[in-house]
Formats: structure tokens, sequence, C-alpha cells
């Protein structure tokens, strides 16, 4: 039996997971495909390993856009299927292969079935870091084509294939990047009191850290820090001269990722003292949260309980992170979980999610846009 042409073009992009800003490989295969396409009201604009791909309207009086990620993980693949990363380290574990085929396929439906407005389709790079969304926004790449909506979706490996889960309102959390260095007095391990050893430092600072979520964030608001790896010392009779503490902090409101930070700078900085080292704070890559935008978010929910076989549901906001949040700060829209039905979660090894969740979300996605932008 054949395949579904777009679950074809997922194994194929399965097979070669690449890193932000290093989507070489996926950027020429997105091209290659976008060429073999009917060309009359096909228009694409490149940015970075990225892409801006519009489709003209027969009377445009508005322009909608759909965001796809097109990056992989640093994630070795443990699935032995036939179609498995051929990149060793880098893996598809957050399912931007899916998102892709998904948007090529409502991007092939509506080249060959042109709605009455013109349709905008970002192939984003880099959501997983540093960050694409914001930069591709601000870079110019959409001058001209300006979004008056902006759609997009993530899978979802708890939810069963036929379901989308949404909420209005806030969605993703605000997220950001934390890596704390210390640098103190390293020596001999028989000889603690001549040094400033980093490794007592370092634990030290994590339990303290734990601290302000408990203690600075309002209950009935919500945050969570991690440190997720700790680096220190060479080997086991030298104290430590350095350490670093790697991590991630999100909050589900903005005041009080201000409140975290403020928070994290005077705990490190008692550190200093107490320890008599030296410390730098980087918090890297920040994401803004995702907000979905309350009337298009109920027509949408709307629009698919009447006229898709698809059931919506409505989910928890999450503690997830992503970058799209930076699109809806700017143009209305909304971000919805596509089910899967994978036993292995996002980012891990494993995650196998169930392909006949491509052709669902298609042809409801389509559906919906040829609602919203046509006029008869």
């Amino acid at each position: 039996m054949s395949l579904n042409p777009f679950v074809e073009i997922r194994r194929d992009l399965h097979q070669i997971p690449e890193l932000g800003f290093q989507e070489f490989k996926t950027q020429s295969y997105l091209l290659n495909y976008l060429e073999k396409l009917p060309q009359d009201r096909l228009e694409i604009r490149q940015w970075k390993t990225g892409l801006v791909v519009k489709i003209n309207g027969k009377a445009p009086s508005q322009t909608i856009a759909y965001r796809t990620d097109i990056d992989g993980l640093p994630i070795t693949e443990e699935t032995n299927l036939p179609f498995k990363s051929q990149h060793p380290g880098n893996m598809h574990a957050c399912g931007h292969d899916f998102h892709m085929s998904i948007a090529l396929g409502v991007l092939t439906n509506l080249v060959e079935n042109p709605i009455d407005d013109d349709v905008v389709f970002l192939f984003q790079p880099a959501e997983e870091g540093p960050g694409g969304a914001e930069p591709m926004l601000k870079s110019g790449v959409l001058d001209g084509w300006d979004p008056d909506l902006i759609i997009a979706l993530h899978i979802a490996p708890e939810y069963p294939v036929g379901t989308i889960a949404i909420k209005p309102g806030l969605l993703f959390a605000n997220t950001s990047e934390l890596f704390i260095d210390l640098v103190g007095k390293g020596g001999h391990a028989a000889y603690p009191h001549q040094t400033n050893d980093m490794v007592v430092a370092a634990c030290s600072l994590v339990t303290q850290l734990q601290s302000i979520v408990a203690r600075n964030v309002d209950p009935l608001d919500s945050a969570v820090i991690t440190i997720g790896k700790i680096e220190g010392g060479t080997v086991q009779n030298i104290i430590a001269e350095r350490a670093r503490l790697e991590g991630t902090i999100r909050t589900l409101s903005e005041e009080s990722m201000e409140k975290v930070k403020e928070r994290v700078h005077a705990i490190v900085k008692g550190i200093e003292v107490g320890y008599q080292c030296q410390t730098t704070i980087d918090f890297g890559a920040m994401y803004h949260q995702v907000y979905n935008h309350h009337g298009l978010t109920a027509e949408f929910v709307e629009y698919m309980n009447e006229n898709s076989d698809l059931t919506v549901v409505e989910c928890k906001e999450a503690m997830t992170g992503e970058d799209f949040g930076y699109m809806l700060k700017e143009i209305p829209g909304f971000m919805f979980w596509l089910g899967v039905d994978s036993d292995f979660g996002l980012h891990h090894s494993k995650l196998h999610p169930n392909e006949a969740a491509i052709e669902k979300a298609v042809n409801g996605i389509v559906s919906y846009i040829q609602f919203k932008g046509n006029r008869d």
C-alpha cells in the first residue's frame, strides 16, 4: 500500500534532523519540493536557514500566516525505525518533521486550490535554540507580507490521534535559560583551608535557588527553576576551582519571570560573598509566553467542532516553552496541540508519533484557512 505523500515527506525529513541555524539540508529539501509546485501564485523568500513562502490570493483583503519550525534536537535516536535519523547525535525528537510535513500538505492544497486571501507560510529555524522566531520577525523578511492572523501547532504525544487540545489565553510559559559560572581557588584535597571550593559553593547555590519558587513567587502563580547540569572539578583529590550550573526558568507570568531573575541575582551575589568567589550569570535565550487570542481561539474551536472530524478539547496551560510566543506577541493568532498518541514523550529518544495524525491535521487546517480566507 502506498503511503500518503506527506507521510513520505515526514520520513524523509526525519532522517536529516539539524540543529538551530544549521538546517541546510532541511532548507534544500523544502526548496526542492516547493520548486515542483505550480509557480504562478507562489513567491519564496529565504532567511538564514529558513523560508517564507507566499501564496497569492485571488482577491486578497488580508494575509493569513501559518508557522512551522524546522530544527531538530541534539538527541541520539533509539527508535530502530527504518527511516531513523542519519545524523548521529541529532533527532527530530520534538516532532518538527511532523510540523513541516503538515505545513507542506496545507501549502500544497492551497497552491492547487487558491483562496481569496493571501497565505504566508513561515518555515522557521532554531525553535529549540537559540530562538528563530524573534529575529525572523525583526529581519524584515515579512515586509509587504504582514500577517493579520497567524496559526501554529505542536504535536502532543499524550493525546490520541484525531484530537486537538487548545485553550484561550496562556498556553505555554515564559521560559529562560540559566547559566551560572563560579570561580574560586583550587588546591589539594588535604588542605581545604587554603582554597575556596566551588563544588561546595555550587551545591549550596542549587539549594538556595530552590527557595525562590517556594518563598518569592505568588502561590497562586506558578514557576519552576530546574538545574539540569552541574560541572565542577577535575579529579577526586583536587578541590575544584571552577563550577558551572546550567538550567532553566519557567513562569506563567512575565512579572514572576522578572522577580525570579531578580532573586537569582541576589542569591548569586550572596554566594560570591559567602564563598569568596567570582560569579557570572547568563540568562541565555528567553522565550515569550504563548498567549492565544481569545476571540480567534473561540472561533477556531467552534468551526472545528462543527466542520471537522477532529475532537477539540480544552487543555490546561503548560510549562513548555515555544518561541512562537514572540509571533503571537505581534500578530493575533493561536497555537494548538495535535494528538499523535506516542508512548514516549517530547524530547525522548524513542518518540514515535502516529503518522495518521498528519492527514487529519492537513484536512482540518486547510478547511479552517479556506473558511477564513474566502468570502463566498
